[in-house]
């Protein structure tokens, strides 16, 4: 709910979705109120639901609080990273698909190892090497699917989805597609920047 140009990070997220999106949920916890009574059950022509992710056990444990009330084909992203609507509306052409980003610094990221075809081999995080840069930024084009693999554990309490979709191409094939813009908002420098960044967004 941090503001950029007036406008909560959550809104120009929300207004950046291709226009084949016609419901999104929300995953909460922290400010979970202040959220519902911002959006409500609608914004702007789209229905909006709400999801409490009661224990903080990684971006699958929020999946799979979702899973009851998810189509079969649905967009998953951050809700506090900025995409372009052009790049979006790419990865929803696709039935399974992870977005990617050419980063200068691999080894803060998890990357993508990929084929020929640009289909996913594997996701290898924080690799020492600096040869591949094409990071995973947290958005994907999930299937119902997904739900037939048990969630992949990367901490003590934390189950990781891009981990969790790596594993899935033992039977399907997961595109990777690159982006030309993603800025994600981190911390206190970030949405400073994210001020005048928004401008190549909109």
């Amino acid at each position: 709910m941090l503001l950029v140009k007036g406008k909560p990070i959550l809104e120009w997220t929300i207004s950046f979705l291709p226009d084949v999106v016609d419901e999104v949920i929300i995953v909460v916890n922290y400010l979970a109120d202040q959220i519902k009574n911002y959006f409500g059950d609608e914004w702007k022509g789209r229905k909006i639901k709400y999801v409490v992710q009661k224990e903080l056990n990684g971006t699958g444990g929020a999946i799979y609080a979702c899973r009851d009330i998810l189509r079969d084909k649905f967009l998953v992203i951050n809700g506090d990273d900025l995409f372009l609507k052009s790049d979006l509306e790419k990865l929803c052409r696709e039935d399974l698909a992870a977005m990617a980003f050419e980063v200068n610094d691999p080894s803060k990221f998890g990357v993508f190892e990929m084929d020929e075809e640009k289909n996913l081999l594997d996701i290898i995080e924080k690799p020492e090497s600096k040869d591949n840069k094409l990071a995973n930024i947290g958005a994907y084009v999930l299937e119902k699917s997904f739900f037939d693999y048990d969630l992949v554990q990367i901490t003590e309490k934390e189950f990781g989805l891009p981990q969790t979709l790596a594993m899935m191409t033992d039977k399907h094939k997961v595109k990777v597609i690159p982006t030309t813009r993603w800025f994600p908002v981190g911390n206190p420098e970030d949405l400073e920047k994210a001020q005048t960044e928004i401008e190549k967004f909109i």
